[in-house]
């Protein structure tokens, strides 16, 4: 009886401290045995003590069920099957990380914020969002949060300067709303290997006057497509050009994702073009938007962004593969690794692990890769201090409508995933970098010549030019899903790039109009300007020391120009 009696204490005590009996710091070990072992910018001393700052923050919250979501990405699945186990292992806090398609995110999200039902606890969801997240108020202030009610469970030692991402994340009121976990770039790819082909310089010198090497502008981009489609190699006709046309949501981000900031529209400034950024749309002085078509001051139909369209246009037409008008984002995605294109203005860096596997057409014996990464080329319309290109940055959210408890248990986990202990293994797996330190670790500098330009990319002063969708965007799910299908009109030849541009940009200003006249984004929400023509709103701008509206420049084309690729990368690190 007496047995029995304690053998059933024993069962109650297990059951009672279930969440907390098997957390703590000998499960911390085993995963830093297992996992991390010197794959940290940490020593093995700091690393266990991280650990047990995150143990012993989570006390109050051990046995909690926690769900937080994100899109599919390698980085994602890293953190979804190893980290949150892991995670839960050293804590006692459970962690259900789901991975759902971007658009299904935004939908959740955007679900919470209108109801109120605490769907998950966090969202790792794109900094494009920013705007929105300032303007709404729905999400916390991590500023706030980390000073007040956050301030037991933020980490002494989450570093937020070695991020290199929070910029993207910090609202007009100078609050950081989002904490980066994993981010990429949109960069010019090419095939390194044929651009030093003696016969290909030769050629290429031979018939436009100048070497073949990196183009620094659309000019000569589009002469390198010319040269190298239908251009015999290997035995193989090539492409000069890749890209994608189908009528599909990802066709919007093809062209939110910076397209129309290459071609030179919108302001000059970084991160984001101000006061008007790269979709075209203008804010004043309060940072209320006030007007996407020219008429009120934007760029969105202005003669940089038609011309954007019209580039885009042509070159699928003239030097890609066929089947690529009809292909999606998905779709189109590993076709430069099946060894037939010659270039591509607009890789995002997220696919380097595909492109570096052994057996591909595109990858030498020893692992190292035939192509490169390099800065992307800009239109006629760009000026110097403008953004080059998009970073995708993925970041952690903490709604308002998520009770205190679970947003902190949340926060914690998300601390954990982009951790100094975790991150260089983390970015290994997934090739997203979001910590300075990771960026500089030496296990990069090992292998770096494997990734075709990655890091030397990330460690050069270049990468300033490259960022996400800036503040100016005042409701990203609402104005983002209206660009694929006016670029769907110009891609299918139902509407010119101008028609497809000026109903573009009469859509964003219905939302916009109807945010006004709502009221729910308050003092720093859109007004409309009044309406006036390009050309004095082109002469208003240029009194004021801006840009855009620019006028069309008469011819579209300026000089080519290209650099060494092996040239530019050392003048990086000198």
């Amino acid at each position: 009886m007496r047995r029995q009696f304690l053998t059933s204490t024993t069962a109650l005590v297990l059951l009672l401290g279930a969440g907390q009996a098997y957390a703590g710091m000998d499960e911390a070990k085993a995963f830093l045995d297992a996992e991390i072992k010197d794959m940290s910018t940490l020593d093995r001393a700091a690393q266990e003590a991280e650990m047990q700052w995150f143990i012993d923050a989570a006390k109050p919250f051990a046995g909690m069920d926690i769900k937080v979501v994100s899109e599919t990405i390698t980085t994602h699945e890293y953190e979804s099957k190893t980290l949150a186990k892991a995670f839960t292992d050293i804590t006692g806090i459970k962690i259900t990380h789901d991975l759902i398609g971007e658009g299904d995110v935004v939908e959740k999200l955007q679900t919470q914020m209108q109801s109120g039902e605490n769907i998950y606890d966090a969202y790792i969801n794109d900094s494009d969002l920013i705007g929105t997240h300032w303007r709404y108020q729905q999400a916390r202030s991590l500023t706030d949060w980390m000073a007040n009610e956050g301030k037991d469970v933020t980490n002494p030692n989450l570093d937020l300067a070695d991020f290199i991402g929070t910029k993207f994340t910090t609202a007009p009121d100078g609050d950081l709303y989002q904490l980066p976990d994993q981010q990429f770039a949109n960069l010019y790819w090419f095939r390194y290997d044929w651009f030093n082909d003696e016969k290909n310089k030769a050629d290429f010198k031979a018939k436009y006057g100048y070497d073949l090497g990196v183009p620094v502008n659309w000019s000569a981009y589009e002469d390198i497509a010319e040269f190298f489609t239908g251009r015999e190699i290997d035995g193989k006709k090539v492409y000069g050009h890749m890209d994608y046309g189908k009528k599909d949501p990802s066709l919007g981000w093809r062209f939110t994702d910076a397209w129309l900031s290459m071609a030179g529209n919108g302001d000059k400034g970084l991160p984001n073009g101000l006061p008007v950024d790269e979709w075209g749309i203008k804010v004043d002085e309060k940072s209320r938007p006030v007007g996407s078509c020219v008429a009120r001051g934007g760029d969105t139909n202005g003669p940089a962004s038609v011309y954007a369209i019209q580039k885009y246009l042509d070159w699928m037409k003239a030097y890609a593969p066929a089947a690529a008008q009809g292909m999606t984002f998905s779709e189109s995605g590993p076709v430069p690794a099946q060894g037939e294109i010659a270039q591509q203005m607009f890789m995002y860096t997220a696919f380097t692990a595909d492109m570096v596997k052994d057996g591909l057409p595109v990858v030498n014996e020893d692992g190292t890769p035939k192509w490169r990464f390099a800065p992307s080329p800009h239109g006629v319309y760009w000026k110097d201090g403008m953004k080059l290109g998009y970073q995708d940055v993925g970041s952690w959210t903490l709604l308002k409508s998520t009770p205190d408890d679970r947003a902190k248990a949340a926060w914690l986990y998300a601390q954990f995933v982009t951790s100094k202990t975790v991150d260089v293994k983390k970015s290994h797996v997934g090739l997203t970098l979001i910590r300075e330190s990771t960026i500089q670790h030496k296990s990069f500098t090992d292998r770096a010549p494997k990734l075709g330009g990655l890091i030397e990319f990330y460690r050069s002063p270049a990468r300033v030019q490259w960022s996400p969708t800036g503040t100016n965007v005042p409701d990203y799910p609402k104005l983002a899903q209206l660009w694929w299908q006016a670029i769907g009109d110009a891609s299918s030849g139902a509407k010119t790039p101008q028609e497809a541009m000026d109903s573009l940009c009469a859509e964003q200003e219905e939302v916009l109009e109807r945010l006004e006249r709502a009221g729910v984004q308050g003092d720093i929400g859109p007004k409309l300007a009044e309406e006036k023509t390009l050309e004095e709103w082109n002469s208003d701008a240029v009194a004021k020391g801006n840009l855009a509206p620019q006028l069309k420049i008469e011819p579209e084309k300026d000089k080519p120009q290209t650099i060494n690729y092996d040239e530019l990368v050392k003048s990086w690190s000198n």
